[in-house]
């Protein structure tokens, strides 16, 4: 059997609820899952409910983007409290953050003459945390650009016409802040930082130092040539393995959830998780 521990629902970028992938990961056969929304773990309590019924167990978990020196890289956080008082404080400032740069976001594509009110996005992302896919998806709807990737490559991504920054924590303060909820740390799909281990060794070394408990090994875009120099390395320092489909839903067509053809994370692998956990703790 498989787990899947890189899960995104309606709570932020994805298009399934929380219930809804529970049920779909019951269907599928998969044991274990976390749904690791971005810098939000509302949809972490429906989640658990819904695993005790279809029998499906469910970990807490979040995503968040951090600041590595003058760039960013994503942080997956696991086994917390999910009801911290300090972590639901810390996650609130990101998503201020998020509303902030939105605002500033649609205001730069009115002024490029796309007529895109603040409602609309709203509405389009639901009850869930909107951003950047969300209103990717409306320059979709009204035919400015033809897919996501067209989207961030014009208008979104860092360095296009209406790219705005936003407030985001330092790798070494997420890291803390999952430690300091009970949790785990791990580095997300690091494919997204380089092809070779040896390409951001570097940044690798660094979080370490600075408390990083594992790696995201098992991703569907790692080649196994790449997937063996991210177990070797974690071998060699000490990290744990982790891994997951990234699932989106419907808003990344042909996806899915772990096993099958796509990637397969061993389950005993959250066993050596929990493991980490208890002798932190």
């Amino acid at each position: 059997m498989t787990i899947d521990l890189h899960i995104h629902s309606t709570i932020s970028d994805g298009t399934m609820s929380p219930s809804e992938i529970v049920a779909f990961a019951a269907q599928k056969g998969i044991s274990a899952i976390s749904i690791t929304d971005h810098d939000s773990v509302d949809g972490v309590g429906e989640a658990i409910d819904t695993g005790k019924i279809l029998g499906v167990e469910v970990i807490s978990g979040v995503e968040l983007s951090v600041r590595y020196k003058n760039n960013s890289t994503h942080l997956l956080g696991y086994l917390f409290d999910h009801n911290s008082a300090a972590l639901q404080q810390a996650l609130g400032l990101l998503q201020e953050g998020r509303i902030t740069r939105n605002r500033e976001i649609i205001c730069r594509l009115n002024n490029l003459g796309i007529p895109i009110l603040y409602p609309e996005l709203l509405k389009i992302a639901g009850p869930g945390e909107s951003g950047r896919p969300h209103i990717a998806q409306l320059l979709i709807h009204k035919k400015v650009v033809r897919t996501m990737d067209e989207a961030f490559e014009k208008y979104l991504g860092h360095g296009a016409k209406a790219y705005v920054p936003r407030f985001i924590y330092d790798a070494a303060e997420a890291i803390a802040l999952f430690k300091d909820a009970g949790g785990l740390s791990v580095l997300a799909h690091p494919v997204q930082l380089g092809n070779t281990v040896d390409s951001f060794q570097d940044l690798l070394l660094d979080l370490v130092d600075m408390g990083l408990d594992g790696i995201e090994a098992y991703y569907p875009s790692h080649s196994r040539q790449f997937r063996k120099q991210l177990m070797v390395f974690a071998k060699q320092h000490g990290l744990l393995l982790t891994g997951g489909s990234d699932f989106h839903g419907s808003i990344r067509p042909g996806t899915t959830l772990a096993g099958g053809k796509n990637v397969s994370v061993p389950e005993h692998l959250l066993g050596i998780m929990k493991q980490r956990k208890k002798a932190v703790s």
